[in-house]
């Protein structure tokens, strides 16, 4: 992708995977472009924490809608499987409830639509009708809220074909009301309403648009990086580095400078100045509005876009055992999802929380030494909340061990991370996982705007359009870079 006007110099700040990714794409159009990330390494959330020969993913675990990062690495002129080792996962997905019954997710739809109709009859049908109406919702999201920047109901219902494309995205039920309809299994009506929790929102508040998610894990598949979801890190710091891109880490940015109307550049923690054209925030938008870039009418209406969860993540070195029935991805769901999504919107700890666990060493022995598995799990918290990690560790230990599933005995270590972690290291607020939440009928239209508040800047992320979540922060770098092209 070259483009034949002049280019402009641009700087981003921060390099997460939309950073990175912002980088590449204005990179192969020809700009000069400089990143400055504080931290020592870039990647963002993509991160992984390594001990006594583990590898842990404590971030992203997964890479869903591929496509997306294929066509990144298309305008470097590579391709995202000349740059990665991907594992297509067969089963996706393994579940439990607290009754003891289980339920395993497969690549093959037609193996998942079994799968349900053993679990409880009728179940199957009930699966593919649910999925077939997320496939409509998938079809009209991509070509509407995911083709470009949204401004509002309007942008959206102008890249519409017909009033028939408004009710097929389902914007009006809740996530909860949908699978409720479709599922007469109370267990099911669960499993439909975690994907809420991919955007670090609650199934009673967020739209069943959000039933597009099991779709496109269904029709695209969940994929695993063999060497971890490093792999992805590592792939786009070397492309973007490849095409010419600047990447100062440790570098920690104090001040967008600005004008009356347009940024100018940035300032350093040292008071060196960056001269730019164009500004790229990759940076949560309350953090930039309120501390980088001071703007009050614009930080009201960050304030009133909705938080996502955070999370606390437990990583334990365990000793492998071929008697525990686990997959590579897991959850084991809570007796009361709706006593623990109040516990959550109330800013409380949920006292018996869903677990998710991730042990990707099943699918990539090198992510742990022989006889070990390398167990990350992660419950939903408030944003802000505070944990006692020691004790709340223990909680869901003793909860996963009530449930079969005994990973203390033998464990070389544990370590944890809490919201006020997640806060610190990324200056993410209240240690917002994915930023901006999905909760509300307007909750997408209240995110940041792609296009900021002067002339050159531009916000990418999980806190502006379309939100968090690899595959969506990779398509807002994409819309970013239309943006800028468009406006140069």
């Amino acid at each position: 992708m070259v483009s034949s006007r002049p280019p402009r110099r641009v700087a981003i700040v921060g390099g997460g995977v939309g950073g990175l990714a912002t980088a590449i794409r204005l990179s192969s159009a020809g700009h000069a472009v400089e990143l400055f990330e504080r931290n020592p390494i870039v990647g963002g959330k993509l991160a992984t924490l390594r001990r006594d020969g583990f590898t842990f993913d404590i971030g992203p675990s997964l890479v869903t809608w591929p496509d997306v990062f294929d066509d990144l690495f298309q305008c470097a002129d590579t391709s995202l499987g000349e740059q990665l080792d991907l594992v297509r996962l067969d089963p996706q997905f393994h579940y439990s409830w607290p009754d003891g019954s289980t339920l395993d997710v497969h690549d093959d739809p037609q193996q998942t639509e079994q799968a349900f109709e053993r679990f409880t009859p009728g179940a199957g049908a009930d699966w593919r009708r649910f999925d077939q109406r997320a496939e409509r919702i998938w079809e009209v999201a991509r070509r509407t809220f995911f083709a470009g920047p949204i401004t509002g109901p309007l942008t959206l219902a102008g890249r519409m074909r017909s009033p028939s494309d408004l009710i097929a995205i389902d914007p009006l039920r809740t996530l909860d009301t949908a699978a409720r309809e479709c599922f007469d299994d109370h267990r099911l009506v669960q499993w439909a309403g975690r994907y809420a929790t991919y955007s670090g929102s609650s199934p009673y508040r967020a739209p069943a648009t959000l039933a597009c998610i099991p779709h496109l894990e269904s029709a695209h598949g969940c994929w695993y990086p063999m060497g971890g979801l490093d792999a992805i890190r590592a792939a786009l710091d070397t492309t973007a580095r490849r095409l010419g891109t600047q990447i100062h880490t440790d570098s920690e940015v104090t001040r967008i400078v600005s004008g009356p109307h347009r940024v100018t550049g940035l300032e350093l923690t040292d008071g060196e100045r960056v001269p730019a054209d164009i500004v790229v925030a990759n940076v949560d938008a309350l953090h930039l509005y309120r501390d980088l870039l001071p703007e009050s009418d614009a930080l009201r209406q960050v304030r009133r876009a909705p938080q996502s969860t955070s999370g606390f993540v437990i990583c334990v070195g365990a000793v492998a055992d071929a008697d525990r029935k686990v997959g590579h991805h897991n959850v084991w769901f809570s007796s009361d999802e709706r006593r623990e999504f109040e516990a959550l919107e109330a800013g409380r700890l949920a006292d018996e929380p869903t677990i998710y666990g991730c042990v990707s060493s099943i699918t990539d022995p090198s992510q742990a030494p022989p006889g070990f598995e390398n167990w990350f799990l992660l419950v939903n918290t408030p944003p802000g909340a505070h944990v006692d990690r020691d004790a709340y560790a223990e909680m869901i230990l003793e909860q996963l061990a009530s449930r079969g599933v005994d990973i203390r005995s033998g464990a070389r270590f544990v370590e944890t991370m809490t919201p006020s972690d997640i806060a610190e290291r990324y200056r993410s607020p209240g240690g917002a996982i994915y930023g901006t939440s999905s909760d509300g009928r307007r909750a997408a239209f209240l995110r940041p705007a792609n296009r900021g508040t002067r002339a050159g800047l531009y916000l990418v992320g999980g806190s502006s359009h379309p939100g968090g979540g690899l595959p969506l922060v990779a398509t807002g770098a994409r819309i970013v870079a239309d943006l800028i092209a468009e406006d140069l």
